[in-house]
Protein backbone atom coordinates (compact mmCIF):
# COMPACT_ATOMS: atom_id res chain seq x y z
CA UNK A 1 0.00 0.00 0.00
CA UNK A 2 2.48 2.46 0.92
CA UNK A 3 4.28 2.02 -2.77
CA UNK A 4 0.91 2.80 -4.38
CA UNK A 5 0.32 5.86 -2.51
CA UNK A 6 3.11 7.29 -3.04
CA UNK A 7 2.37 7.84 -6.21
CA UNK A 8 -1.41 9.63 -6.03
CA UNK A 9 -2.44 12.33 -7.02
CA UNK A 10 -2.27 15.48 -4.55
CA UNK A 11 -5.24 15.78 -2.21
CA UNK A 12 -7.34 18.82 -3.86
CA UNK A 13 -6.12 18.58 -7.76
CA UNK A 14 -7.88 18.92 -10.45
CA UNK A 15 -10.04 15.79 -10.81
CA UNK A 16 -9.40 13.00 -13.52
CA UNK A 17 -11.15 13.87 -16.76
CA UNK A 18 -11.24 11.59 -19.65
CA UNK A 19 -9.76 13.36 -23.10
CA UNK A 20 -13.11 12.81 -24.59
CA UNK A 21 -15.28 14.03 -21.26
CA UNK A 22 -16.72 12.21 -18.33
CA UNK A 23 -14.47 9.92 -15.77
CA UNK A 24 -11.32 8.35 -16.63
CA UNK A 25 -12.25 4.15 -17.03
CA UNK A 26 -9.24 1.67 -16.46
CA UNK A 27 -11.01 -1.39 -17.36
CA UNK A 28 -11.04 -0.06 -20.86
CA UNK A 29 -7.73 1.51 -21.15
CA UNK A 30 -4.86 -0.73 -22.97
CA UNK A 31 -2.27 -0.12 -20.41
CA UNK A 32 -4.77 -1.13 -17.51
CA UNK A 33 -2.31 -3.94 -16.55
CA UNK A 34 -0.01 -1.29 -15.16
CA UNK A 35 -1.97 -0.47 -12.51
CA UNK A 36 -0.98 -3.28 -10.69
CA UNK A 37 2.57 -2.23 -10.71
CA UNK A 38 4.16 0.06 -7.83
CA UNK A 39 5.48 3.71 -8.19
CA UNK A 40 6.97 4.92 -11.71
CA UNK A 41 6.51 0.99 -13.21
CA UNK A 42 2.71 1.44 -13.09
CA UNK A 43 0.42 4.77 -13.42
CA UNK A 44 -2.32 6.44 -11.64
CA UNK A 45 -5.82 7.73 -12.43
CA UNK A 46 -5.65 11.58 -11.34
CA UNK A 47 -2.00 11.88 -11.48
CA UNK A 48 -0.10 9.68 -14.17
CA UNK A 49 -2.46 8.77 -16.66
CA UNK A 50 -2.51 8.76 -20.29
CA UNK A 51 -6.43 8.61 -20.66
CA UNK A 52 -6.00 12.20 -19.24
CA UNK A 53 -7.24 15.57 -20.75
CA UNK A 54 -4.61 17.29 -18.12
CA UNK A 55 -1.08 17.13 -20.30
CA UNK A 56 0.78 17.24 -17.23
CA UNK A 57 -0.77 13.61 -16.51
CA UNK A 58 -0.30 12.67 -19.73
CA UNK A 59 3.52 13.78 -19.44
CA UNK A 60 4.28 12.43 -16.70
CA UNK A 61 2.71 8.73 -18.21
CA UNK A 62 5.04 9.02 -20.79
CA UNK A 63 7.94 10.04 -18.86
CA UNK A 64 7.64 6.99 -16.55
CA UNK A 65 7.08 4.78 -19.66
CA UNK A 66 9.12 6.48 -22.66
CA UNK A 67 8.96 3.00 -24.18
CA UNK A 68 5.64 3.65 -24.80
CA UNK A 69 5.66 6.87 -27.19
CA UNK A 70 5.95 5.14 -30.44
CA UNK A 71 2.93 3.27 -30.22
CA UNK A 72 1.02 6.51 -29.57
CA UNK A 73 2.01 9.20 -32.38
CA UNK A 74 -1.35 8.64 -34.20
CA UNK A 75 -3.56 8.88 -31.13
CA UNK A 76 -6.74 11.12 -31.53
CA UNK A 77 -5.46 13.58 -28.64
CA UNK A 78 -3.31 15.90 -29.73
CA UNK A 79 -1.92 15.95 -26.63
CA UNK A 80 -1.13 12.90 -26.59
CA UNK A 81 0.39 12.78 -29.69
CA UNK A 82 2.64 16.12 -29.05
CA UNK A 83 3.95 14.16 -25.63
CA UNK A 84 4.60 10.87 -27.06
CA UNK A 85 6.53 12.59 -29.85
CA UNK A 86 8.98 13.85 -27.07
CA UNK A 87 9.88 10.07 -26.28
CA UNK A 88 9.33 8.02 -29.55
CA UNK A 89 12.25 7.13 -32.06
CA UNK A 90 13.89 10.23 -34.08
CA UNK A 91 13.10 8.31 -37.04
CA UNK A 92 8.97 7.88 -36.08
CA UNK A 93 8.89 11.82 -35.85
CA UNK A 94 8.97 12.80 -40.05
CA UNK A 95 5.17 10.96 -40.28
CA UNK A 96 3.82 13.79 -38.07
CA UNK A 97 5.63 16.88 -39.71
CA UNK A 98 2.10 17.39 -41.43
CA UNK A 99 0.05 16.52 -38.44
CA UNK A 100 -3.54 18.40 -37.51
CA UNK A 101 -2.31 20.11 -34.49
CA UNK A 102 0.57 23.15 -34.31
CA UNK A 103 1.16 21.71 -30.34
CA UNK A 104 2.43 18.12 -32.33
CA UNK A 105 4.44 19.75 -34.88
CA UNK A 106 6.30 22.56 -32.56
CA UNK A 107 7.55 19.26 -30.45
CA UNK A 108 8.46 17.42 -33.98
CA UNK A 109 10.12 20.55 -34.96
CA UNK A 110 12.47 20.14 -31.91
CA UNK A 111 13.66 17.08 -33.00
CA UNK A 112 13.89 16.44 -36.16
CA UNK A 113 17.26 15.67 -37.87
CA UNK A 114 18.18 18.43 -40.17
CA UNK A 115 17.56 16.65 -43.24
CA UNK A 116 14.16 16.99 -42.22
CA UNK A 117 13.77 20.04 -40.84
CA UNK A 118 13.69 22.25 -43.70
CA UNK A 119 10.49 20.84 -45.22
CA UNK A 120 8.80 22.57 -41.87
CA UNK A 121 10.02 26.36 -43.02
CA UNK A 122 6.81 26.73 -44.62
CA UNK A 123 4.79 25.41 -41.33
CA UNK A 124 1.61 27.65 -41.40
CA UNK A 125 2.20 28.28 -37.86
CA UNK A 126 4.64 31.07 -36.96
CA UNK A 127 5.91 29.47 -33.36
CA UNK A 128 6.68 26.43 -35.75
CA UNK A 129 8.66 28.49 -38.52
CA UNK A 130 10.44 30.06 -34.97
CA UNK A 131 11.33 26.48 -33.84
CA UNK A 132 12.58 25.84 -37.37
CA UNK A 133 14.73 28.99 -37.49
CA UNK A 134 16.53 28.26 -34.05
CA UNK A 135 17.73 24.92 -35.40
CA UNK A 136 18.29 24.98 -38.74
CA UNK A 137 21.43 24.73 -39.63
CA UNK A 138 23.00 28.46 -40.87
CA UNK A 139 23.29 27.37 -43.92
CA UNK A 140 19.88 26.09 -45.18
CA UNK A 141 18.27 29.32 -43.15
CA UNK A 142 18.41 31.61 -46.24
CA UNK A 143 14.88 30.61 -46.98
CA UNK A 144 13.48 32.11 -44.11
CA UNK A 145 14.82 35.26 -44.64
CA UNK A 146 11.54 36.71 -46.36
CA UNK A 147 9.30 34.87 -43.66
CA UNK A 148 5.67 36.83 -43.28
CA UNK A 149 6.48 37.32 -39.78
CA UNK A 150 8.81 39.01 -38.08
CA UNK A 151 9.82 36.95 -35.25
CA UNK A 152 10.76 34.23 -37.66
CA UNK A 153 13.20 36.81 -39.65
CA UNK A 154 14.52 37.74 -36.01
CA UNK A 155 16.00 33.93 -35.07
CA UNK A 156 17.43 33.97 -39.24
CA UNK A 157 18.94 37.14 -38.27
CA UNK A 158 20.38 36.04 -35.75
CA UNK A 159 22.00 33.06 -36.98
CA UNK A 160 21.91 33.32 -41.13
CA UNK A 161 25.82 33.11 -42.17
CA UNK A 162 27.29 36.92 -41.84
CA UNK A 163 28.17 37.07 -45.67
CA UNK A 164 24.07 36.79 -46.27
CA UNK A 165 23.25 39.47 -43.60
CA UNK A 166 23.62 42.59 -46.16
CA UNK A 167 20.49 40.83 -47.65
CA UNK A 168 18.22 41.69 -45.00
CA UNK A 169 19.47 45.08 -44.25
CA UNK A 170 16.39 47.22 -45.43
CA UNK A 171 14.02 44.64 -43.69
CA UNK A 172 10.81 45.98 -42.90
CA UNK A 173 10.87 45.24 -39.35
CA UNK A 174 13.32 47.61 -36.66
CA UNK A 175 13.72 44.76 -34.55
CA UNK A 176 14.93 42.54 -37.44
CA UNK A 177 17.18 45.29 -38.46
CA UNK A 178 18.63 45.34 -35.28
CA UNK A 179 19.34 41.93 -35.16
CA UNK A 180 21.21 42.46 -38.16
CA UNK A 181 23.34 45.59 -37.16
CA UNK A 182 24.22 43.47 -34.33
CA UNK A 183 26.19 40.84 -36.47
CA UNK A 184 26.81 42.88 -39.89
CA UNK A 185 30.34 43.56 -41.27
CA UNK A 186 32.08 46.22 -42.51
CA UNK A 187 31.77 48.20 -45.57
CA UNK A 188 27.60 46.71 -45.11
CA UNK A 189 27.75 48.18 -41.74
CA UNK A 190 28.33 51.33 -42.92
CA UNK A 191 25.52 51.40 -45.09
CA UNK A 192 23.32 50.74 -42.09
CA UNK A 193 24.13 53.95 -40.33
CA UNK A 194 21.30 56.11 -42.11
CA UNK A 195 18.74 53.74 -40.92
CA UNK A 196 15.30 55.05 -40.03
CA UNK A 197 15.49 53.81 -36.76
CA UNK A 198 17.45 55.63 -33.87
CA UNK A 199 17.82 52.16 -32.00
CA UNK A 200 19.62 50.61 -34.83
CA UNK A 201 21.60 53.85 -35.97
CA UNK A 202 22.86 53.29 -31.87
CA UNK A 203 23.83 49.99 -32.44
CA UNK A 204 25.89 50.77 -35.87
CA UNK A 205 27.55 53.36 -33.51
CA UNK A 206 29.12 50.94 -31.33
CA UNK A 207 29.69 49.36 -34.02
CA UNK A 208 31.52 51.63 -36.57
CA UNK A 209 35.99 52.01 -36.83
CA UNK A 210 36.17 54.77 -34.18
CA UNK A 211 37.39 56.98 -37.01
CA UNK A 212 33.93 56.58 -38.29
CA UNK A 213 32.51 57.56 -35.52
CA UNK A 214 32.40 61.39 -36.07
CA UNK A 215 29.51 60.92 -38.48
CA UNK A 216 26.68 60.24 -36.28
CA UNK A 217 27.48 64.11 -34.24
CA UNK A 218 24.90 65.44 -35.75
CA UNK A 219 22.38 62.45 -35.40
CA UNK A 220 18.57 63.40 -34.54
CA UNK A 221 18.75 61.24 -31.41
CA UNK A 222 21.00 61.64 -28.11
CA UNK A 223 20.93 58.20 -27.49
CA UNK A 224 22.98 57.80 -30.87
CA UNK A 225 25.22 60.95 -30.36
CA UNK A 226 26.29 59.66 -26.46
CA UNK A 227 27.26 56.31 -28.60
CA UNK A 228 29.69 58.98 -30.93
CA UNK A 229 30.63 60.60 -27.86
CA UNK A 230 31.35 57.67 -26.16
CA UNK A 231 33.79 56.21 -29.27
CA UNK A 232 34.75 58.87 -31.25
CA UNK A 233 38.67 59.69 -31.03
CA UNK A 234 38.92 62.57 -28.13
CA UNK A 235 40.12 65.09 -30.57
CA UNK A 236 37.60 65.20 -32.77
CA UNK A 237 34.73 65.71 -30.15
CA UNK A 238 34.59 69.83 -30.06
CA UNK A 239 31.43 69.83 -31.82
CA UNK A 240 29.95 67.82 -29.05
CA UNK A 241 30.89 70.24 -26.09
CA UNK A 242 27.86 72.04 -27.35
CA UNK A 243 25.51 69.41 -27.54
CA UNK A 244 21.84 69.80 -26.89
CA UNK A 245 21.50 67.50 -24.72
CA UNK A 246 23.58 67.68 -20.95
CA UNK A 247 24.80 63.82 -20.96
CA UNK A 248 26.23 63.78 -24.09
CA UNK A 249 27.92 67.31 -23.44
CA UNK A 250 29.13 65.72 -20.16
CA UNK A 251 30.52 62.94 -21.71
CA UNK A 252 32.15 65.18 -24.55
CA UNK A 253 33.90 67.04 -21.81
CA UNK A 254 35.17 64.21 -19.78
CA UNK A 255 37.20 62.38 -22.57
CA UNK A 256 38.04 65.74 -24.33
CA UNK A 257 39.45 66.64 -20.82
CA UNK A 258 41.20 63.70 -19.71
CA UNK A 259 43.01 63.43 -23.34
CA UNK A 260 43.49 66.58 -23.42
CA UNK A 261 47.81 67.90 -22.67
CA UNK A 262 48.54 70.16 -19.27
CA UNK A 263 48.12 72.77 -20.67
CA UNK A 264 44.62 72.88 -22.62
CA UNK A 265 41.58 71.97 -20.98
CA UNK A 266 38.46 71.85 -22.76
CA UNK A 267 40.00 74.26 -24.97
CA UNK A 268 40.81 76.79 -22.82
CA UNK A 269 44.97 77.65 -23.69
CA UNK A 270 47.07 77.63 -20.24
CA UNK A 271 50.55 80.17 -20.11
CA UNK A 272 53.28 77.65 -20.35
CA UNK A 273 56.15 77.54 -17.68
CA UNK A 274 58.82 80.34 -18.62
CA UNK A 275 56.84 82.58 -21.49
CA UNK A 276 55.93 85.84 -20.67
CA UNK A 277 52.10 87.18 -21.66
CA UNK A 278 53.66 91.26 -20.77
Amino acid sequence: MNARRAVRAPSGDIPPCHWQGGPVDCAVCAHRGLRAMPDEAGCEPGHACMQDAYARRIDRFFRWHPELGNAHLDHPYFEVRAIAARHADVFRLPALIDDTDETVRLQIALRLPQAHLARMARDPHREVRIRVAQRLEPAALAQLRTDSDYGVREWVARRLPSALLPLMAQDPDWVVRMRVAERIEMPALLRMADDGEAEVRRIVATRLPFALATRFFHDADWRVRWEAARRAQPHTLTPLLTDPDEEVRALARQRRGASAPADVRDGEMRPCAGVSHG
